[in-house]
C-alpha cells in the first residue's frame, strides 16, 4: 500500500512539474512573438522625439547654450565660429571642430544645438567645401537639423568666422538619401555642386525611423554655393 502511494506522489510531482514548465514555454513564446511584431510594426515608423533614445544618444545634451556661452565661444581667425539659417530660426549655433569616431564616420558635438565641423574639410573664404553635421533630435526634444529638409533652393546658409567676417551659401541642392546610399554619396556631398565656387554641405539624420536598427533610414544633405558680394 504504502508503494503505491509514493508511487502516485511521483507521478503528481512529475505532472506539477511539466505544467509548470509547459507554461513558461507558452509565456517565453508569447514574449518572442510580441516583440517580433512589435519591432515589424515599429520599421519604418516615425520616431517620437518624447520616446526612448538611441542607446549611443545616451550623452547627448540637450540644453540649449546659454546666450553667454554663445558670446563666450572663440574659434581661431580662419575657422568657422557660428552657423545662422534665419529660415530655420537658427542663430548662431556654434560650429565645433570634429574629426571622425571609431567605425570612420563623422563625429557630431555632444549638445543637440552645436554642429560640427569636419576639420578635413573646407574653411570659410578659401574656396574649398566645408562639410558640417548636426543632430535631428535628442530623445525628447529636437535638434538644430531637425528641419534641415525644408530648405528650397535659393534659401542663405550664413557662416561666421573666427575674425568676424560672414560668409553667404544659397542653396542649390537638397536631398534625402537612403542610408544603404549614403556612404556612397559622401564623396559627391564633399565636392562643390558647381564646379569652382566655394560651397558648404549640411548633413543630418532624416526619414523614417529604424527601431532595429537604432536609426533613421535616410540622410539629408544639403548643398549651397557661396554668394560672391
Amino acid at each position: 500500500m504504502s508503494l503505491k502511494i509514493k508511487g502516485w506522489r511521483k507521478i503528481a510531482k512529475w505532472t506539477f512539474w511539466s505544467i509548470i514548465a509547459l507554461l513558461f514555454l507558452i509565456f517565453l513564446v508569447r514574449v518572442i512573438t510580441f516583440e517580433k511584431n512589435y519591432y515589424n510594426e515599429k520599421e519604418g515608423s516615425e520616431r517620437e522625439v518624447a520616446k526612448v533614445a538611441e542607446s549611443s544618444a545616451e550623452d547627448l545634451i540637450e540644453e540649449k547654450p546659454s546666450e553667454n556661452e554663445i558670446v563666450e565661444y572663440k574659434v581661431a581667425p580662419d575657422r568657422p565660429r557660428y552657423l545662422t539659417i534665419e529660415k530655420l530660426g537658427i542663430k548662431n549655433a556654434r560650429v565645433l571642430p570634429m574629426g571622425v569616431n571609431v567605425s570612420g564616420e563623422l563625429d557630431t558635438p555632444r549638445n543637440i544645438f552645436d554642429v560640427g565641423w569636419y576639420e578635413g574639410s573646407g574653411k570659410p573664404g578659401e574656396g574649398g567645401t566645408l562639410v558640417i553635421d548636426g543632430h535631428n533630435g535628442g530623445p525628447h526634444v529636437h535638434g538644430v537639423f531637425k528641419n534641415l529638409p525644408d530648405l528650397k533652393d535659393g534659401d542663405i546658409i550664413k557662416i561666421e568666422r573666427g575674425d568676424g567676417l560672414v560668409f553667404k551659401y544659397e542653396v542649390v541642392e537638397n536631398v534625402a538619401v537612403p542610408l544603404d546610399k549614403s556612404d556612397q554619396y559622401m564623396s559627391t556631398a564633399v565636392t562643390t555642386p558647381e564646379a569652382g565656387r566655394e560651397s558648404i554641405t549640411l548633413i543630418s539624420c532624416t526619414g523614417e525611423w529604424s527601431q532595429q536598427q537604432g536609426t533613421y533610414l535616410s540622410r539629408q544633405f544639403t548643398r549651397a554655393v557661396l554668394i560672391e558680394e
